[in-house]
């Protein structure tokens, strides 16, 4: 049985974020091939990972090379950084979806690179990235930056069953 996975801001071959976000790694390189064996290590093959922005700052050849060497079914949904690439650029890397704007997943989650307005009365949950180390306060927003999860993609059981607890909570 395959699983869904959810991501963002991987920024691979972005030197600068190691210092913009207290990343512990010596060098995006080695940034780099952490987080493609935390990716791996969760994700299988016949898994689908939805990757909510912000993927890398390499070139066509290396991008393609990263994309080729993470497990699973790959849908990306453009971030700001991604967005000057354009959608054609992303499907050559190697992503088997590529979407510009936000998407509804099981009618209840919406998914986008930056988080969207919701106000406490919404019953929907907006899962996203963006803001890396920052949270979202209340049980509207989800925050899926690599920084939070040990750059691990999280399934959908355990973004649903977070959501739960602090419906109850």
């Amino acid at each position: 049985m395959s699983n869904v996975f959810f991501t963002s801001d991987h920024h691979f071959g972005h030197k600068q974020i190691i210092d913009f976000e207290s990343r512990p790694f010596k060098s995006a390189e080695e940034m780099d091939r952490a987080m493609i064996e935390s990716w791996n290590s969760v994700v299988g093959t016949q898994d689908t990972v939805f990757h909510l922005g912000d993927f890398s700052f390499l070139n066509l050849e290396a991008t393609r090379g990263i994309v080729n060497a993470l497990n699973g079914y790959k849908i990306l949904i453009l971030g700001n950084h991604d967005r000057g690439r354009g959608r054609s650029w992303w499907l050559e890397a190697g992503f088997d979806e590529v979407n510009e704007y936000p998407l509804i997943y099981k009618d209840f989650f919406f998914l986008s690179h930056e988080p969207m307005y919701m106000n406490k009365h919404m019953p929907y949950v907006n899962v996203h990235g963006h803001i890396h180390g920052q949270k979202y306060e209340g049980k509207n927003h989800f925050n899926v930056c690599v920084e939070h999860w040990g750059y691990t993609p999280l399934s959908f059981g355990q973004i649903k069953n977070a959501v739960m607890v602090s419906e109850e909570g």
